[in-house]
C-alpha cells in the first residue's frame, strides 16, 4: 500500500511542478504586451496557457490557468486603456479565452470521466484473468513452472489462448490449448475447457481417456442451444501431457496444436506428435483414437509449451518467430528467468506489439522424489 500511494503522489507531483510552465507564460506575455508599443497586442498568445494545461491537469488546474489568463487580459486592457478602461478589442479577447477556457474545463470532465472508465474495464479484466487463467504455481511437484501471457488487445488481460495444471497421484498433467476466435466467445470458450480439465484431470483414467472427455465437453458445452449435434463450429487446439514424478518419459497427446520443445544444454529439440489427434471439439467428426506420443525430459531439462501466437508472430518484414533457432544457445533453464528472456525477444521480434495471443509455458524438472 505506501508504494501505491507514493506512485499515485507521483504524477500529482509532476502535474503541479508542470503548471508553473502555463503561469509563466502568463505572465511574461503580460508584461510583455504592456511595454509594448500601442500598435503591437499580444493578448491572444495567453489562450496557449490554458491550451496546453489539460496535457497534465485536470478540470480544476484548467479552470485556475484559465481564469488567470482572463485576469491578466483584463489587467492589461485595464492598463494599456485607462480611459476606455477596456476596448472592444480586449473585450473581445477576453470572451474568447472564457469560452476556450469553459471547454477545455469541458473537456477534461469527459477525459477523467472516460479514463475511471477505462481504469474500471482494466480492473474486471485483470480480475476476470485471474479467476479463468490463474498463474500457474512455481512449484507442483518436482517441477518448477513459470507461465506467460502476452494479449494481443491492447487493453485485454486474456483472450483465447489457455493453459492449466492439475496433479495426480504419480505426477501432473497439463494443459495448454488455443480457442479457435476472439474476443469474449473466445474467454467464455476457454473457460469452458479449464473447468473441463480441472474436474477431471486429478481422476485415475488415462491420458487417452481424459482427452476423449475434453473433446466430448467441448462439443456439447460449446453446442448452440437447440441444436442436436456438434458439427465442429468451435474448436480447441491443445497439447496434454502427463508428466510422471519419477524418472520416465512424459506422454502426451497433441490436438492439432503445436508441439513442445525440449531444451537441453542450450540444444532444443522439437517433440513433433508421432499420432496428432484433431482439435478438441471435432472429435464427433472423426472419431479418432487418441495414440500417446512419448518424449524423454530428464532433471535439468527445460520443457516449453506455447501457442501458435509464438511462432506465427511476425516482424516488420512478414518472417514468422523462429522459436527453435531464436532459443538455440539459450542455457538460461530457470523457468522465470527463462520465460523474461523470451518475451523482450519476442517483442523486439514483432516490433513491440503481437497481432494475436501469445501464452508460453516453462517447466524445468529439479530433481527425482525419493520413495
Amino acid at each position: 500500500m505506501p508504494q501505491r500511494r507514493e506512485g499515485l503522489r507521483q504524477p500529482a507531483r509532476a502535474g503541479r511542478a508542470l503548471l508553473a510552465i502555463p503561469i509563466a507564460w502568463i505572465v511574461a506575455v503580460s508584461v510583455i504586451d504592456i511595454l509594448a508599443p500601442p500598435n503591437i497586442h499580444l493578448g491572444p498568445l495567453l489562450v496557449a496557457a490554458p491550451a496546453i494545461t489539460p496535457l497534465f491537469g485536470g478540470p480544476r488546474t484548467v479552470g485556475l490557468v484559465a481564469a488567470l489568463a482572463v485576469i491578466a487580459q483584463t489587467t492589461i486592457g485595464l492598463v494599456r486603456d485607462p480611459e476606455q478602461m477596456l476596448s472592444s478589442n480586449h473585450q473581445a479577447q477576453i470572451i474568447a479565452l472564457v469560452l476556450v477556457g469553459t471547454s477545455l474545463v469541458i473537456f477534461c470532465v469527459f477525459r477523467e470521466r472516460r479514463a475511471k472508465e477505462l481504469a474500471q474495464v482494466r480492473y474486471v479484466s485483470e480480475a476476470a484473468q485471474r479467476v479463468v487463467l490463474p498463474p500457474l504455481p512455481e512449484k507442483i511437484g518436482p517441477l518448477r513452472v513459470a507461465s506467460l501471457y502476452l494479449a494481443a488487445e491492447a487493453e485485454a488481460q486474456i483472450g483465447g489462448d489457455l493453459y492449466a495444471a492439475a496433479r495426480t497421484a504419480s505426477g501432473t498433467r497439463l494443459l495448454v490449448g488455443d480457442v479457435r476466435g476472439k474476443g469474449m466467445t473466445a474467454v467464455n470458450d476457454a473457460a469452458l475447457l479449464l473447468g473441463a480439465f480441472r474436474v477431471a484431470a486429478h481422476r485415475q483414467a488415462s491420458l487417452g481417456e481424459l482427452v476423449s472427455y475434453l473433446d466430448r465437453s467441448v462439443c456439447w458445452d460449446l453446442m448452440e442451444p437447440g441444436e442436436t449435434g456438434c458439427f465442429g463450429e468451435t474448436f480447441i487446439t491443445a497439447n496434454i501431457l502427463d508428466i510422471p514424478d519419477r524418472d520416465g518419459r512424459v506422454q502426451m497427446v497433441a490436438c492439432g496444436h503445436p508441439p513442445p520443445v525440449v531444451l537441453r544444454n542450450g540444444r532444443p529439440t522439437t517433440m513433433d506428435a508421432l499420432h496428432p489427434a484433431p482439435p478438441l471439439g471435432l472429435g464427433e467428426l472423426a472419431h479418432p483414437r487418441y495414440h500417446v506420443d512419448s518424449f524423454q525430459f530428464e532433471a535439468g531439462d527445460l520443457l516449453l509449451l506455447y501457442t501458435d501466437g509464438v511462432t506465427e508472430a511476425r516482424d516488420s518484414t512478414g518472417t514468422f518467430y523462429p522459436l527453435a533457432e531464436r532459443i538455440t544457445g539459450w542455457t538460461e533453464n530457470d523457468p522465470d528467468a527463462f520465460l523474461g528472456l523470451f518475451r523482450r525477444d519476442l517483442l523486439h521480434h514483432v516490433g513491440g506489439h503481437l497481432n494475436d495471443d501469445a501464452a508460453m509455458i516453462a517447466v524445468k524438472r529439479t530433481a527425482t522424489p525419493t520413495a
